[in-house]
């Protein structure tokens, strides 16, 4: 098949790392891609090499489309794109945003007809299996089982000291980073920066805890990065996706919203999880959402947590995964209604 996807950069860059892990995965299943974008600057450092099958062309320059068209979260085709699909009638997806609230159940493959006459399909990702899944490349989890983590530290200058956790920090603005440098030091802590906010906020640490200043990581070394730590703090969607995938015990910073509903998507995820109860107070007091005069909790059984992130990583890793849920998806589409025009 032959899809274009769609995609907007917002902020952030969350929906470029998403878009184009998408791109690359249906690719490496057989398929061709084109993605379309606004702005594909930082595919520069995310997809250096790029990926055969995809091509990367300006958001407003699309041509004829495909039998499959993607839109990644309601960023709306190009009008002219959009009527030349009238005449080819190929599969229109919406790809919306990952949450585990029970909305994304219901919503999940709802059509939406539009004024033309096309059907623009719902398509959810998420966690369980009336979802669309989880982006997860064949051969993912066999490459983490057979990953050397002491290797790659030392390939990348990052040798832990003896006793030394790996902790990995990837977060938004955040007011409770003092709290959780102190909380750090309580043991020696090797903390890696990632580009952005983490760098910004940590110009310095307590004693026992040892900062490193990382590069933008192409999307596979942010892979094996999350894999060589002891710890991860993510944020988004793609991070959170990536992190599951590692295995390892996380923190996921829900992205901020004034009116809090960030605060609803991190307790559906944390229920979806079955998280242990000193995981859940952890994750509450990074997003900001604990109960007022909470202060910073102790840290979660590391056995425990452990246990439960490769729980939660079997339980989804059992799901069908959302390259291919899509393409199943667009394949019986294109059964029922056959694209027009080629």
């Amino acid at each position: 098949m032959r899809w274009d996807v769609f995609c907007r950069v917002i902020d952030n860059l969350g929906d470029v790392g998403v878009c184009w892990r998408l791109a690359r995965d249906l690719a490496a299943r057989g398929d061709t891609v084109r993605l379309w974008i606004d702005d594909a600057s930082a595919l520069a450092w995310m997809a250096p090499g790029g990926a055969t099958g995809v091509e990367v062309g300006a958001f407003d320059a699309a041509g004829d489309p495909g039998e499959v068209v993607v839109e990644a979260f309601g960023c709306d085709p190009p009008p002219a794109f959009v009527a030349r699909m009238a005449a080819r009638r190929p599969v229109w997806i919406n790809l919306e945003y990952l949450s585990a609230e029970d909305y994304v159940e219901r919503s999940h493959r709802l059509p939406s007809p539009q004024r033309d006459g096309q059907t623009k399909w719902f398509f959810y990702p998420g966690f369980s299996e009336r979802t669309g899944g989880l982006l997860r490349e064949p051969g993912l989890l066999a490459e983490r089982a057979a990953f050397d983590r002491d290797a790659w530290l030392a390939a990348h200058g990052l040798v832990p000291a003896a006793g030394e956790r790996v902790v990995t920090l990837f977060c938004y603005d955040n007011p409770a980073v003092p709290a959780l440098l102190a909380a750090l030091a309580q043991r020696p802590t090797l903390l890696l920066l990632t580009p952005g906010p983490a760098q910004r906020q940590v110009t310095s640490a307590p004693a026992g805890v040892r900062t490193a200043a990382l590069p933008w990581l192409p999307q596979p070394e942010f892979d094996r990065l999350l894999w060589a730590s002891d710890l991860n703090f993510v944020r988004g969607e793609d991070s959170l996706v990536r992190a599951i995938w590692a295995g390892m015990p996380f923190v996921w910073q829900a992205y901020p919203q004034d009116d809090g509903v960030h605060a609803l998507k991190l307790d559906a995820l944390l229920a979806r999880m079955a998280a242990p109860g000193d995981v859940a107070a952890m994750w509450r007091a990074w997003n900001g959402t604990a109960a007022p005069g909470t202060g910073w909790p102790a840290w979660p059984d590391a056995a425990g947590w452990q246990a439960a992130a490769r729980e939660f990583r079997a339980e989804l890793a059992a799901l069908p995964d959302l390259g291919n849920a899509l393409r199943e998806f667009a394949r019986r589409k294109m059964q029922e209604n056959p694209p027009s025009g080629w």
